[in-house]
Formats: structure tokens, sequence, C-alpha cells
């Protein structure tokens, strides 16, 4: 189909375009304008260049980011979340299953599934080994479980709190 597009229409078109790339021409003035203010007075020492950097020196950072394997090490976080939601997803999709397809099941774990749900997901993390010295008093022990705790064992009642 061959579409015939009248005068009036081919004008108000350019319009539209001839004001999409003004207001773009303006937004990159916009930004070159505060990145150089930004920049003189970061080398003037008006603004704390400490604190607020400088768009050069932010450049020049970015730029040699692959020189310490940053990027490998954002590789490797990358593949372990996306290997642990997998995992996750799987493992919580199976028991869901379970419990559901078992009655009996369901009833027997719902206590515990109520006491882990109600726990701050920190406190399921089981080492401490990326995370220096233990700050608990009572269990200065490197790597050691936050749930069984020697806290919680001498005050085993923090389980049945309400019963």
């Amino acid at each position: 189909m061959n579409k015939i597009i009248s005068k009036e229409r081919k004008q108000y078109l350019s319009k539209i375009k001839k004001h999409k790339i003004l207001v773009l021409v303006t937004q990159i003035l916009v930004l070159v304008g505060f990145l150089a203010l930004w920049e003189i007075l970061a080398d003037l020492n008006i603004i704390d260049s400490f604190i607020t950097s400088s768009p050069s020196r932010i450049l020049n950072t970015f730029m040699n980011l692959g020189s310490n394997d940053l990027l490998t090490h954002i590789g490797v976080t990358v593949y372990e979340t996306v290997v642990g939601f997998l995992i996750g997803t799987i493992l919580g999709i199976v028991i869901a299953i379970i419990l559901w397809w078992s009655n009996f099941l369901a009833k027997v774990s719902e206590p515990f599934l109520v006491v882990l749900n109600s726990l701050p997901k920190v406190a399921l993390r089981t080492s401490n080994n990326n995370m220096g010295r233990s700050r608990n008093t009572s269990n200065n022990s490197n790597g050691s479980s936050n749930i069984i705790s020697s806290n919680n064992i001498r005050k085993f009642k923090w389980i049945f709190k309400n019963r």
C-alpha cells in the first residue's frame, strides 16, 4: 500500500521531529554544562572533591575497572546469585508440592515452618566465616552458628515463648 501524505501532515511531522531534536540537544547541553561546572568547581576546590569527586576522576576509575579483576568478581557474584536463586526456587517448589500432597507432613512441619518464617532471615545464615570474629560475647568462636549459639542453648525457652 502506498500511503499519500498531505503537505500539512508532512509539515506537522517535520515540526515534531525538529522539536524532538531540539529537546535532545538541549538535554545534552545541560548534561555537558553540569559536568563541566562540576569539574571546574572540583578543580578550584570550591566543592570538596573528596566527598563529591570529579567527573574526570570518576571516568578514570571507570576506565580502570577491568585492571583489578573486578569484572571477574562481578561475574562470580552474578553466577552464585543465579544458581542460589534457582536452587532455592526449585527446592521451595518441591517442598511445597510434597507438603501439598501429604497432609500428614504438612501438619507435622507446620510449627517448625511458622518458627522459621518468624525468624529474621539474617539469623538463618549458618556461618560467619567472612564476617570476622563474632560480636556475641558469649560465643567468640569464628564461624559459629547463629541459630544454635550458646546463648540460645542456655535459654531454650525462647522457642516456646507464647506456650
